[in-house]
């Protein structure tokens, strides 16, 4: 589940190596970075699709994610499914089975499937061109492609959408193994006051929950 469930609403911080970005594409992403690294919160709703075309598989899924910092909570459920993270642990929950698998993150940040990767994963060994500006629902947006360094990558390629007035991420799709992973931001608010507690697994409020530790 957390393969398919790649993308939400996050920024960490943002480093560029020039030589990998051509002008136009590094500089919309700085601004970018700078703008989402100014909030302290960011809760949005957002849409989730899968697609496969060879396989006939057209999958979606809406959500809410709160980021605070590296924290972040993920709750889908339509698919009975929640995501917690304190910066340094993984509570995975889904409802069918009433099953919590928790897992430390990764220290090399290389999974870019985590739930976290929306607005920074062209920090993740990605090179970035500018495409075009085109009108989407009214709004003008800066489309953005991202490409791996290596070919050790399941990604082929990554499509950003950034709108223009605001410098936010409004959509992205990854294309991976014959799949498409696509993330529509429908509605976000801002610096909103969310305590620690909110990103924390609580077992007691699942009666007879399965718990599987990794770590």
């Amino acid at each position: 589940m957390k393969r398919i469930y790649f993308v939400t609403v996050l920024i960490l911080s943002f480093v560029v190596v020039s030589a990998q970005q051509d002008e136009k594409s590094k500089n919309i992403l700085d601004q970018v970075s700078k703008k989402t690294n100014s909030f302290q919160s960011i809760q949005a709703d957002f849409s989730f699709t899968m697609k496969n075309t060879e396989m006939d598989i057209n999958e979606k899924n809406d959500g809410t994610i709160i980021l605070k910092g590296q924290k972040y909570c993920i709750d889908l459920p339509g698919a009975g499914y929640k995501i917690f993270s304190n910066g340094k642990t993984i509570w995975n929950y889904m409802n069918n089975g009433n099953q919590v698998t928790i897992s430390n993150i990764d220290e090399e940040g290389g999974d870019l499937m985590d739930p976290a990767s929306l607005f920074n994963i062209y920090e993740k060994g990605f090179k970035s061109k500018f495409v075009k500006d085109e009108t989407v629902g009214g709004k003008v947006v800066h489309v953005i492609e991202l490409f791996p360094d290596n070919d050790e990558m399941d990604v082929s390629k990554v499509s950003v959408s950034i709108d223009k007035g605001t410098m936010m991420i409004q959509s992205a799709v990854l294309y991976a193994d014959g799949n498409q992973y696509g993330i529509e931001v429908k509605n976000l608010v801002t610096n909103k006051s969310f305590p620690d507690s909110n990103f924390v697994f609580d077992a007691s409020k699942y009666p007879d929950i399965e718990v599987i530790d990794l770590r």
